[in-house]
């Protein structure tokens, strides 16, 4: 996979490597100590030095991204993978990273951004997408809801991700929404109930039907 791919896998490099050439042309711009982790009510509870900020978390993400390629590309199962699935490994961390660290940096300038509330929609429309593709997800070892009833059975995998497509999609958009909605605690428990039904659902799902 990662071969036929390969010049999709620079351009999505360069990507996530393009937030660390903006921070350097913002250097003197930036404070030295910069908040980098912020709470469910939008506080700064985290802070890096501005090389770590900068030129650190860009290298950590390119990692993350290689290691994603390399692992999926592994599994011989991915061979015939969708190619739209291939494409949201490949783009999902790139985006992400450009998205975010635009934020934070935004946020260390002194820009007025009201960051708990995009990651909200970041986090919600990321979601969404992946459940748009989970059902078009065919079996394999690394990407997908990977436990051990839906690995074991082809027929589990496949009505396993067909269930859980729209469930992502209706709370990837609900979580999206809470971006705009009032009341922090409130809202911060409705993306914490809403993600774990994301993540619990579809597995009570694979298994009540393996007993079949």
């Amino acid at each position: 996979m990662l071969k036929r791919n390969m010049r999709t896998a620079l351009v999505t490099s360069v990507l996530t490597l393009l937030p660390a050439a903006a921070g350097l042309i913002l250097w003197d711009k930036l404070p030295e100590r910069m908040a980098t982790h912020w709470n469910f009510a939008g506080e700064a509870d985290g802070y890096s030095s501005r090389t770590f900020a900068v030129v650190g978390i860009p290298l950590i993400l390119l990692a993350l991204q290689w290691l994603c390629l390399v692992l999926t590309s592994l599994d011989k199962k991915n061979q015939e993978q969708s190619g739209k699935v291939t494409g949201m490994v490949m783009w999902i961390i790139p985006i992400v990273a450009v998205v975010v660290m635009g934020l934070m940096y935004a946020v260390n300038l002194g820009i007025g951004v009201r960051i708990e509330r995009v990651m909200y929609a970041i986090v919600g429309v990321m979601f969404a997408v992946i459940g748009n593709y989970l059902p078009k997800c065919k079996p394999n070892r690394t990407i997908g809801i990977r436990v051990p009833w839906t690995l074991a059975s082809e027929e589990v995998w496949v009505r396993t991700h067909r269930f859980a497509g729209p469930i992502w999609v209706i709370c990837g958009a609900a979580v999206a929404l809470c971006a705009v909605m009032p009341g922090g605690g409130v809202t911060a428990v409705m993306v914490t109930a809403m993600l774990a039904a994301m993540a619990v659902v579809p597995v009570v799902y694979a298994w009540r039907i393996s007993k079949k």
